[in-house]
């Protein structure tokens, strides 16, 4: 089997002024062509460090894949150090000038001359020819390993990956094998007790592996898999994968890319109803996803941002006049709040989550405070609370997540 390292090449991605996205996609894409991705390195455009670290990658990997570099400018500096770590010179080729040239007459733009750098590459390399960009590529085979050099530009490198680098490595190391996964989505059960009960799995399991991942509100169970093709992967998987959701039950929310909007979104349609929601803390997150996941369900959302408007939505109350008393009674607040967001549009569902942040708590992820969530038909209601609730993405994310659970197990087991 082929190992595999990345090099991600710009000072841009040190500085935090752009998210490398770029590697993660290419590490999935590896993965699943039955590539082991050892390494991943992040360099600035400074020619010394680059020098050293791809050097450093064509010592440990086979296939190296630099991202990054391949512009006009002068801290573009890809094609050079590839070069010189190769030992090759830097050659000019005039085909690869046509690509350039031909890419400005199409997109009606006159080119300037500092574009002409990107006709060079490392004698022998192959050309790649980039239909995206400006940027040809190359690859080099060198008798340490091969290494590709694609542009930064995401939607450039995935089609250049997609169409040349994968088909490469195919052909060049008899990829036979693939490496297939399964993610098991959780909620309500952090990742310690999730590991409490798959431990055995994680330590004693070869093919498939299994392994745990936290995120805001949620956990994940990846079950990994070697095998000729996708479809004896998952014959590999599925016993795994049984013993799993045995073990976690209803906890295990959904899989793979499905999403917890997905399920509910799926949830509402079959069951013919609409659920109107209020929210404060998280800012219309909840409402957003609702939307996005089955627009025909979202009846209405209402966003507050204290108590005046509070106030406005709590007219429809069924006791106007304990109002001041309602908004010192957190719990029974948060049931009036759903009750009034169904109520004021008709649906059939209303979900409320209220949020009180700790005022004294500056973190950005499990910050204290109290968060109250409450569902209604109309006729009864399903409550949670939680020690939590942070004005941050990941506190925000983990509330809404809590919530769109509430709304899930009320569609599955009904309101009691």
């Amino acid at each position: 089997m082929a190992n595999a390292e990345i090099v991600a090449i710009g000072s841009e991605l040190l500085l935090g002024q752009i998210v490398d996205t770029n590697s993660a996609w290419m590490a999935q894409r590896l993965t699943a062509l039955g590539v082991n991705l050892f390494f991943k390195s992040v360099v600035g455009d400074n020619p010394g460090r680059m020098k050293e670290v791809i050097e450093r990658a064509l010592e440990r990997a086979d296939v190296v894949i630099t991202s990054g570099g391949l512009g006009p400018t002068q801290d573009d500096l890809t094609r050079e150090i590839v070069a010189e770590v190769t030992g090759r010179k830097l050659v000019f080729d005039q085909n690869l000038l046509a690509q350039v040239e031909e890419h400005f007459r199409r997109r009606g733009r006159t080119m300037t001359p500092n574009n002409r750098r990107q006709a060079y590459m490392p004698e022998g390399a192959i050309p790649v020819r980039n239909p995206n960009g400006t940027a040809p590529c190359f690859i080099v085979e060198d008798s340490r390993g091969v290494i590709f050099s694609l542009p930064g530009v995401p939607v450039e490198l995935k089609r250049l990956f997609e169409n040349e680098v994968e088909p490469y490595l195919r052909r060049q190391f008899n990829l036979a094998e693939v490496i297939h996964y399964r993610v098991l989505k959780i909620v309500g059960v952090g990742e310690s007790a999730v590991d409490d009960k798959v431990g055995h799995l994680i330590a004693n399991s070869s093919n498939p592996t299994v392994g745990v991942l936290a995120l805001p509100g949620q956990v994940d169970v990846r079950i990994a898999a070697k095998a000729p093709n996708k479809n004896e992967a998952m014959k590999l998987i599925a016993p795994v994968e049984a013993e799993v959701r045995g073990l976690l039950g209803n906890a295990i929310f959904a899989a793979d890319g499905e999403t917890m909007e997905h399920v509910v979104g799926r949830l509402l349609r079959q069951q013919n109803r609409t659920v109107a929601v209020y929210e404060d803390i998280t800012c219309g997150q909840l409402a957003e996803r609702l939307q996005t996941a089955s627009s025909e369900n979202f009846a209405a959302g209402f966003i507050s941002n204290g108590k005046s408007s509070m106030r406005a939505l709590l007219t429809q109350a069924r006791e106007p006049k304990g109002i001041d008393a309602l908004l010192e009674d957190p719990i029974a607040l948060t049931d009036e709040l759903a009750w009034c967001a169904r109520k004021q549009v008709g649906s059939d569902l209303g979900l409320a989550l209220h949020a009180i942040p700790d005022p004294d708590s500056t973190i950005q992820n499990l910050a204290g405070g109290q968060t109250y969530i409450s569902l209604t038909d109309g006729n009864k209601f399903l409550q949670r609370s939680s020690t939590m609730a942070g004005r941050g993405q990941y506190d925000r994310t983990r509330m809404t997540l809590n919530a769109f659970d509430l709304l899930r197990t009320a569609l599955l087991e009904g309101l009691s």
